[in-house]
């Protein structure tokens, strides 16, 4: 899939990659577990974590997240590269990498498996996306683009 047919979200996260879009409540289980084993989220169930992505008119799972409020009430329609407030404090605690979220739960990953990983932590990678927004939006030169092929 290219960059440019991912759903990202306004934070940059891969909301195609996450097991919360998928219809089967078996995957969106393992996710549940997953989020409560890695970052101690009690508030998921099978039920309420069915997400259909920020940008949409669907039921998204985290109600809680500053982002999408803020993004929607501004207008944005990509990602918060778009603001002019960007980097904010609502969206730098998302900034993120697939090594970032490796060492932010490292103490819980002794464990870790392949398929932990893919369901539960690697939609969370919007570092990459964000930047390549910043490029296209003229707030990074074209030469930083090479870095995130």
């Amino acid at each position: 899939m290219t960059k440019e047919k991912e759903m990202i979200g306004f934070c940059g996260y891969n909301c195609d990659l996450c097991a919360a879009r998928s219809d089967d409540p078996a995957i969106r289980q393992k996710l549940v577990d997953g989020w409560r084993k890695f970052f101690g989220h009690e508030m998921y169930t099978v039920d309420n974590v069915k997400c259909g992505g920020c940008k949409g008119e669907e039921k998204i799972a985290d109600t809680q997240c500053p982002v999408r409020p803020c993004a929607m009430e501004k207008g944005l329609t990509t990602t918060c590269v778009e603001c002019d407030d960007f980097p904010c404090q609502n969206v730098s605690k998302l900034l993120c990498t697939q090594d970032g979220m490796l060492f932010r739960c490292c103490s819980k990953t002794d464990h870790l498996t392949e398929e932990e990983f893919e369901i539960s932590m690697k939609q969370f990678v919007s570092v990459p996306n964000l930047i390549r927004e910043m490029i296209a939006n003229g707030k990074l030169p074209d030469w930083v683009q090479k870095y995130y092929e």
